[in-house]
């Protein structure tokens, strides 16, 4: 059974994206697909307001795999914690 989960972050570019999915041993098949061993990870960005006068960057990410909710899970939480580090 197919598990799917979707998660959002700010303040980080698709290119980090791109690299820490691939150090977490997938490969990127398309602009914005990067896929691993039991997973495949869709991506996709736009503009956001914060306030009156900022804007972050907000990319979604839709992970989904065949190995088991405990499995995606993980490779969520390992791709999270990475991204976390990245706003500063």
């Amino acid at each position: 059974m197919a598990t799917r989960v979707e998660r959002s972050f700010r303040g980080i570019s698709e290119r980090l994206v791109v690299r820490y999915l691939t150090n977490l041993g997938g490969e990127q098949v398309a602009e914005d697909t990067v896929e691993g061993s039991d997973w495949t990870a869709t991506f996709s960005s736009e503009t956001v307001e914060i306030g009156p006068s900022m804007t972050l960057t907000e990319v979604t990410v839709v992970f989904e795999g065949e190995g088991g909710e405990g499995s995606l899970e993980s490779l969520v939480e390992q791709f999270a914690q990475k991204a976390m580090r990245a706003g500063g």
